[in-house]
């Protein structure tokens, strides 16, 4: 029988971050000592009193289905913790939660947007945006960032991008995978071009505590006229290190969420009960030590990569994810392979040096590649020794 896949999943980009991590962990297999920088997956543990609530709920029983939306308890919870941290005033009713952030935005995009729609989508960005908006029918609509505006949109660039078709605009801070942050004065400037527009904001917060020097803002807190059209996403993966538990969730206007509710009841219904309540636990147990530590490794990966001729890097002030740029390196070549890509030089560094990173072509950026600095700090000192004898090999 000859199969048939469907347009829209052959149309897809196979996720960068999946496949380099698949490869890594296959050579950690065969016995190869990777030191693998590719995937954004913290190595802490997630809090003892999120442990030990889903061991509870597993034991007294509490492991039926919950309303679609997520319990009610946890909806809450988020409620007071958006009010509390944030300055976000919303209702359980105003809140869903789902398998993953992943999933939060998926939804978000087949909730609002209609087949030839435009999302406003600033480079570097995550992998699977644009792959997500072109599942829900729509077109990402990229605007390019370098280091020269330290990889933030400026309003003259959004006000230049929108246009009669513009169903929404996707920021995302702390940013994945350059590390940038929007101060307050950066997002009110983008306020003030998007409340003359009639369109949705999605605002990807997923990193939000982890930040260094700086405060992370949400746009709706500096800019409250827009939070009626304003879709806030968040999850517990990167800031508890509860990748595996699979729980996003979204704040956002009433009937945005009552509809993306009535979607997520035809897939994948609610969370499971068990990480839902493990979720509870979480919110008052985050352990500030994580962003010390993760600053102590952003600086040693920082001043290691700025020592290496030819590389140049800024400093990222959220997420875990150093993006230096190489291109200097194109045209070099190692051992007689030339280095004519971010993708040749990740390819070749994991080959001869086994360091895992990501390629930037995958973030629409094909002069940088991400490095994640979720790793021990003993590796992240490996791994600039290694790409310092890597970098020193070219000719």
């Amino acid at each position: 029988m000859e199969h048939h896949i469907s347009q829209r999943v052959r149309a897809i980009t196979p996720s960068a971050t999946v496949a380099m991590d698949t490869k890594t962990k296959a050579l950690i297999q065969q016995g190869k000592p990777v030191i693998n920088m590719s995937v954004g997956e913290p190595d802490f543990q997630p809090p003892e009193a999120a442990s030990l609530a889903g061991i509870k709920a597993i034991v007294t029983g509490l492991t039926k289905y919950t309303a679609v939306a997520g319990m009610m308890e946890l909806r809450k919870a988020i409620a007071r913790k958006l009010q509390v941290e944030n300055g976000l005033a919303y209702t359980p009713e105003q809140i869903i939660v789902s398998s993953g952030a992943k999933q939060s935005l998926y939804n978000i995009f087949l909730t609002i947007c209609e087949p030839g729609d435009e999302v406003i989508l600033p480079a570097p960005y995550w992998v699977s945006y644009p792959e997500q908006i072109r599942l829900a029918g729509a077109v990402p609509v990229i605007i390019p960032t370098d280091e020269s505006s330290g990889f933030k949109v400026t309003p003259e660039q959004l006000r230049q991008a929108i246009t009669s078709k513009t169903r929404a605009f996707l920021l995302n801070s702390p940013s994945n995978p350059t590390g940038a942050v929007y101060n307050e004065e950066e997002l009110r400037a983008i306020g003030q071009v998007l409340r003359d527009h009639d369109l949705y904001i999605v605002t990807d917060e997923i990193y939000e505590k982890l930040v260094y020097g700086v405060a992370h803002v949400s746009l709706p807190a500096v800019c409250p006229d827009l939070m009626e059209r304003t879709l806030v996403v968040n999850g517990f993966s990167k800031a508890f290190a509860m990748t595996g538990y699979r729980l996003g969730y979204v704040a956002g206007p009433r009937e945005i969420i009552q509809a993306m509710t009535s979607l997520q009841s035809h897939s994948s219904h609610s969370p499971s009960t068990i990480t839902q309540v493990a979720g509870i636990a979480a919110l008052d147990a985050f352990n500030p030590a994580v962003v010390a530590e993760f600053r102590r490794r952003r600086d040693a990966l920082i001043a290691g990569l700025r020592e290496i001729p030819g590389i140049a890097c800024t400093v990222p002030e959220g997420a875990f994810y150093a993006f230096p740029n190489v291109a200097r390196l194109f045209g070099k070549a190692y051992e007689g392979v030339v280095i004519d890509s971010a993708a040749k030089f990740s390819e070749l560094l994991l080959e001869h040096e086994l360091v895992a990173t990501v390629p930037g072509e995958s973030f629409g950026a094909p002069n940088n590649v991400r490095l994640s600095y979720a790793t021990a700090y003993e590796d992240v000192v490996a791994a600039v020794e290694r790409i310092q004898r890597f970098v020193r090999a070219l000719r």
